[in-house]
């Protein structure tokens, strides 16, 4: 749900990177980060658990201008992966706008997709939401990978809606943007139906 700053008038929306630990959602803010203009975009906040494990979030603020006559900021966040944090992943998608859901492409990391496809659905409804009614884009990540699992498979299993995908290699950048750009684009879209 977008948020009105009560003195600056500007528009916040929450855009929040989830998928199963080690998947690649902090690669994707830090690729993003990295190539945003610096007038746009604000500090990358990593607070870490060890080398590349979220401890509780990541967050990146990009000034997207005005967009329908409003200053408009997009707070990008991720969540930590692994299952012992689940009730911060609950936290982290209060008031969610848009989700882009970061599969690993490892054919071993299958279940754990599904399994973290499932904790998303499970959290949203318990949060009041469907992900049905939300603007999501699937980003299938790792495709460099010798033997990652095929299109088809990740399709079937993972995007029975039929939702935008992208294939991508975050830690090259290749789909990170044009993620960020589809899901922005579907956030800025539900604006005009609210």
């Amino acid at each position: 749900m977008a948020i009105t700053h009560p003195v600056t008038g500007d528009l916040g929306c929450k855009i929040v990177y989830y998928g199963p630990a080690a998947s690649g959602k902090t690669t994707n803010l830090k690729y993003a980060h990295g190539r945003l203009d610096p007038g746009a975009r604000g500090k990358l906040i990593t607070p870490t658990d060890g080398p590349e494990r979220t401890l509780f979030f990541d967050f990146l603020p990009v000034d997207m201008g005005i967009v329908r006559g409003t200053r408009t900021r997009f707070h990008l966040y991720t969540v930590p992966g692994q299952a012992p944090q689940r009730e911060s992943r609950r936290l982290v998608l209060r008031a969610v706008d848009g989700l882009v859901f970061v599969a690993d492409s490892h054919p071993q990391r299958m279940a754990a997709n599904r399994e973290s496809l499932a904790d998303l659905e499970s959290l949203l409804v318990d949060g009041g939401l469907e992900m049905r009614e939300l603007p999501v884009v699937i980003q299938y990540n790792k495709r460099d990978l010798e033997g990652a699992t095929p299109l088809a498979e990740l399709q079937s299993q993972l995007n029975p809606d039929g939702r935008v995908t992208f294939e991508a290699v975050a830690i090259n950048g290749d789909g990170v943007l044009e993620s960020l750009t589809e899901i922005s684009r579907q956030v800025i879209k539900s604006l005009d139906r609210a």
